[in-house]
């Protein structure tokens, strides 16, 4: 929207490919072979690359079990609200405040919020009441004003002080944090910011963290003290996408439905003789911590949708490296496990867990015709990749990835595919004045 492509390596794939809802619904799944019920289904679809002929895509599809508004636990919400000067402008305090109304129309009678502001200090500007007083939080939100430095630590502390003094016991206690980031007074080390949430989050106290402005915006704090408060992160530039994090997938911000999940895939090289995972570059695990309880990894909440992808050269394909003199003849691979692409095991925890369970099974070879979901988020993916500079995009152009992505448009009630088209078009409408 201001003429420039982000900077490589600010963009996430999956973040980009996983944005879009899907219609998938939990009861149309593959079956999962589990000893007991497990929170979430999978589903995979293999198909060919559109941006090169002698590759495949494989997607997987997990989804979570969703939970009606109704059957929700008691909520203990502080909103911590970055008050400096730096939030002075629309796109960031202003759009706040009008963000968090639409959370607050989501609130009950039995949902408790507070809020929390810091600048060169921290105060209360609203002590923890219930939901059902809407006028009173309407209130303290719109009399919030944007002045002064940035102790982002010592209003961290207070939240916690607050979220801990309102403590529910079975129900949702978190901290929703609005800041552009930039926390220059106080507490500013991000370790000793990391130790804060991490201690808070053992107690039972979750974080998560919503990002504006476009510039001076420190987005990787964000995204860190997120994923180690259990919590989420979003980055909020409109009112829309405010409706969309806030309301629309509420409870995916709210509701953990299973945590630390770990996803490894192996390859049948009967069947595969190359692969690569396209995005999650900086969320890539250690072989040896799959199985490792005190490693973190991610949570899903309820209803959410993750999708895998990756790209593979199967065999009869041409391969980007010359096969190996050495290699093993995979006798094993090619007798009884034939009918096996890959096996697939994912380790989860009970939010409340402290110990993972573990479901695998295997993935066939068949390849159907692409559904329209596996099409767009190929497009998806191939503008994502292109953004980032990939060397196997090379080839394609901004207009084969509009013309995939508008052929796989399908319903959008949202206008979220429409407007992803949109930014195809200015992509490639910057790439030509660059050039």
């Amino acid at each position: 929207n201001q003429g420039l492509l982000p900077p490589p390596d600010a963009v996430r794939v999956e973040e980009i490919v996983n944005y879009f809802p899907s219609d998938w619904d939990i009861k149309d799944k593959q079956s999962i072979p589990a000893s007991k019920p497990i929170p979430f289904a999978m589903r995979y679809e293999l198909a060919p690359a559109p941006w090169n002929e002698q590759r495949t895509l494989l997607k997987v599809d997990i989804l979570a079990k969703d939970r009606k508004s109704e059957e929700l636990p008691a909520s203990n919400l502080v909103f911590l609200i970055d008050t400096s000067g730096s939030m002075i402008s629309d796109e960031r305090l202003p759009l706040i405040q009008s963000s968090l109304k639409l959370l607050v129309k989501e609130l009950r009678e039995q949902d408790n919020i507070a809020i929390v502001t810091y600048a060169g200090d921290s105060r209360i500007a609203l002590p923890s009441i219930s939901g059902s007083h809407k006028a009173e939080i309407n209130a303290a939100i719109d009399s919030l004003d944007a002045e002064g430095s940035t102790n982002g630590g010592a209003g961290l502390e207070l939240a916690y002080q607050q979220a801990t003094k309102g403590f529910i016991k079975g129900g949702i206690n978190r901290i929703l944090l609005a800041t552009d980031g930039d926390f220059n007074v106080g507490i500013d080390d991000p370790k000793s910011i990391e130790s804060m949430v991490k201690k808070q989050r053992e107690s039972g106290v979750t974080l998560s963290t919503f990002g504006v402005g476009n510039s001076n915006y420190n987005e990787a704090m964000m995204v860190r003290i997120a994923d180690v408060g259990n919590g989420n992160y979003s980055y909020i530039d409109t009112l829309s996408e405010a409706q969309k994090v806030l309301n629309s997938e509420m409870r995916q911000m709210l509701i953990t439905v299973a945590k630390d999940v770990k996803a490894q895939i192996e390859f049948n090289p009967a069947w595969v003789t190359e692969y690569r995972q396209i995005g999650y570059e900086k969320r890539q695990l250690r072989v040896e911590h799959f199985n490792n309880d005190n490693v973190d990894a991610g949570d899903i909440g309820a209803g959410k949708h993750i999708t895998l992808l990756f790209e593979l050269t199967l065999n009869g394909q041409k391969a980007s490296i010359d096969k190996l003199r050495y290699a093993p003849d995979n006798k094993l691979a090619k007798s009884d496990k034939t009918k096996e692409l890959a096996w697939l095991k994912i380790r989860w925890k009970y939010p409340q867990g402290k110990e993972s369970q573990l479901v695998e099974f295997p993935l066939g070879p068949t390849i159907n015709a692409p559904s329209e979901d596996m099409r767009f988020r190929a497009a998806v993916a191939a503008y994502g990749q292109k953004l980032r500079g990939s060397e196997y995009l090379n080839n394609t152009s901004w207009q084969q990835i509009k013309q995939w992505a508008q052929q796989a448009k399908g319903e959008d009630p949202q206008g979220y595919r429409a407007e992803f088209i949109r930014l195809i078009e200015l992509a490639d409408g910057v790439t030509d004045i660059s050039q």
